[in-house]
């Protein structure tokens, strides 16, 4: 399992080199039959990653892009990657630096493996099950983009584990930075009756969950159309680092491997 991450952490890296030669440039965007924005950087980086991962024989269920090693096979098997090549693709056209590569690996509906990576602002997060949750910061992260051979040891020598910080003493919420709607302020309006000082804090992408993991934040909430794409490389690291995201349906973490990969609403936390 641990050469299927260092093989992840380098899918990422690779697909986030492809991502930040477009952000530099005057890209086109399109929208998709569902209405979402999607640009040249969400495709050439989903390629890449199953150019990467595919040797593995296991379906890569992405946003853009999938790949099957058996099409006739109908059903999904309970083990598979799930990617997102470009998280945060209206972050991504604003240039805000919030956008993120998701990959995670499946296994019997838990996300065992998780790869986060925030091209733009040189930030790497990356978990396996039963053997922790880890960061990679700006200098480090630029030392993978120049050298491709560093086992996972030495990665982990410039890692930190996560959770790095003890919880702030204000309650403090992360909210999707673009997707803030009505259900998302009732809650929030909840939660100042039950703390007597909240903090939100508005961030695009699965960096939200990442922040949960570090310890910055206690709880992320959404309401709304997620897909299993969008969580399960994040979920992988908060869960490493001793939170985990609750389907708020039946107050049990959330799994995978669901009819059209679509999540329901759910709330994060950073421990659990």
């Amino acid at each position: 399992m641990k050469d299927i991450l260092l093989e992840s952490i380098y899918a990422a890296i690779e697909a986030g080199k492809i991502i930040t030669n477009i952000y530099h440039t005057d890209f086109d965007v399109a929208t998709k039959s569902d209405n979402t924005p999607v640009t040249l950087a969400d495709k050439l980086s989903g390629k890449k990653i199953i150019d990467l991962l595919k040797h593995h024989q296991l379906p890569i269920i992405g946003e853009e892009e999938s790949y099957f090693p058996d099409p006739s096979v109908g059903t999904i098997p309970d083990t598979y990657f799930i990617v997102d090549p470009l998280d945060g693709t209206r972050e991504f056209i604003k240039r805000n630096g919030e956008f993120t590569v998701n990959i995670a690996l499946i296994e019997n509906g838990d996300p065992v493996i998780g790869v986060v990576h925030a091209p733009a602002i040189s930030l790497l997060y990356f978990a396996l099950k039963h053997f922790g949750a880890y960061k990679v910061s700006e200098h480090n992260v630029n030392k993978l983009y120049l050298n491709q051979n560093y086992s996972l040891n030495e990665i982990l020598e410039m890692s930190e584990k996560l959770p790095i910080y003890n919880l702030p003493k204000t309650y403090t919420l992360v909210i999707s930075r673009s997707h803030l709607d009505e259900k998302t302020m009732n809650y929030i309006n909840q939660k100042r009756k039950e703390h007597s000082l909240i903090e939100c804090i508005h961030m695009g992408s699965s960096i939200k969950m990442c922040l949960l993991a570090e310890g910055k934040a206690h709880e992320y909430p959404r309401f709304g159309r997620t897909m299993e794409w969008d969580t399960a490389a994040a979920h992988a690291v908060l869960k490493e680092s001793g939170g985990n995201i609750l389907d708020v349906r039946y107050v049990q973490p959330l799994k995978y491997n669901k009819k059209n990969f679509e999540n329901p609403d759910f709330i994060a936390y950073a421990v659990y």
